[in-house]
């Protein structure tokens, strides 16, 4: 370990002598920088930010040794000190001691014990260089985490060295994705500042909503966001955070599309795709980024979702295995949906809060979707008197637009 010491006392002699005796100190780039009181000691420190260790004399001329260690201790324990008094000097010793000072050896100086005490204080000051690593790396991890977990999931990933490593493993997730309808056409349309702080105050409130439920912020891409739950710490109630998070994030997106359009920013509203099973989650970043995601089905069924919003007119929309994790779900079924590119069918629902799944409109589309369900033959005349009552549900509107085309069942093929 490089390490460089100052010698402050004004004893003449003091220096010649130090020169000889620590000869190989000296040659190894350590002990080489002297002073001849406090206020020249200072100077020396301000002129040179490596200096690791001072060995410094009580009494000198101008500053003695005492008012020095006062000074140190405003460099906020950038140096350690080893104090050097008259046999005896009990008093100012202890002063010293309280002061700061790490060590000290009495007058006349025994070289030996002065050498020794020297390695004593470079052992403590090692520990305290590597003390001080581990808490910058510490910050930096945190720092790093800090952009795709919950603050408190950051706080310990980023004190667990193994933890932070994040290696690809398989895990049972849920998983959603978020994203703003025709927004790349809105773009065209808005000046660059304009944009600028539209996007970010969005992200800024759907990531907080994000870390609010200890989700993961996998990506942002553009106005979309990939989430995860369950991964990368366990989350036995992964569908719960899932679903609850899905429908504040929804909530927010809402306030803040009208807030947009109050302002003459025709944003589009934000489709929501969530869905859970197993998935391989890690850093996939290479050496030189961190790229913390995940891969397998159950992220493309999610991303396929939230796509399908679009056709049924939903703004969330998730899977039945989800649905089916979650302790009282709530929520109306959308159908059996081919999605793009499988062909068998998974049931999708809509979460609703409890209130809306209390309204007396969600237990009149739930007696029509059970019609429609069993093939009964009046399934088209209950959807048209509920779309007549409640013409702003397109859901429903989507239903009963099939069943006038000759649609039957629930089983929808997704374009």
């Amino acid at each position: 370990m490089s390490v460089r010491i100052l010698v402050v006392d004004d004893e003449p002699d003091l220096e010649a002598l130090i020169l000889q005796k620590f000869r190989r100190q000296i040659r190894d780039g350590a002990l080489s920088l002297f002073a001849h009181d406090g206020i020249e000691a200072l100077a020396v420190l301000d002129a040179h930010d490596d200096i690791d260790l001072v060995v410094s004399d009580i009494n000198m001329p101008r500053m003695d040794g005492l008012s020095l260690l006062e000074k140190l201790q405003e460099h906020e324990g950038r140096v350690s000190t080893i104090i050097v008094s008259a046999y005896g000097d009990m008093a100012n010793i202890r002063t010293a001691m309280n002061r700061g000072a790490f060590d000290f050896v009495t007058k006349p100086i025994d070289f030996g014990d002065l050498e020794a005490t020297i390695d004593k204080t470079l052992r403590h000051i090692k520990l305290l260089r590597e003390a001080r690593q581990r808490q910058a790396e510490a910050e930096r991890a945190h720092a790093s985490l800090s952009r795709y977990f919950s603050p408190n999931l950051a706080q310990r990933l980023g004190s667990d060295t193994a933890a932070a490593e994040l290696e690809g493993q398989r895990r049972e997730i849920a998983t959603l994705f978020t994203d703003i309808a025709n927004f790349t056409a809105l773009v065209e349309t808005l000046e660059p500042s304009t944009l600028g702080g539209l996007l970010n105050d969005y992200l800024t409130g759907m990531t907080d909503i994000v870390f609010t439920h200890d989700g993961t912020v996998a990506k942002i891409i553009g106005d979309a966001l990939h989430v995860l739950f369950g991964a990368p710490g366990e989350q036995a109630d992964h569908a719960d955070r899932a679903v609850v998070c899905a429908l504040a994030m929804d909530d927010y997106a809402e306030a803040f599309r009208a807030r947009s359009q109050n302002k003459g920013i025709a944003l589009g509203l934000t489709r929501i795709g969530a869905h859970a099973g197993p998935a391989i989650v890690g850093n996939f970043g290479g050496g030189r980024f961190f790229d913390y995601t995940a891969y397998g089905d159950t992220i493309n069924v999610a991303a396929r979702l939230e796509a399908a919003n679009k056709q049924l007119g939903t703004r969330i929309c998730v899977s039945a295995t989800l649905a089916d994790r979650v302790k009282d779900f709530r929520g109306r079924p959308i159908g059996d949906l081919v999605l793009r590119g499988k062909t068998e069918a998974l049931r999708a629902y809509e979460p609703l809060t409890e209130a809306q799944y209390q309204a007396p409109a969600t237990k009149a589309y739930l007696e029509a979707f059970a019609k429609l369900e069993s093939g009964d033959p009046g399934a088209m005349a209950a959807f048209a008197s509920y779309v007549g009552s409640q013409p702003q549900d397109q859901l429903a509107g989507f239903h009963l637009k099939r069943l006038l085309n000759g649609a039957k069942g629930i089983r929808i093929a997704m374009e």
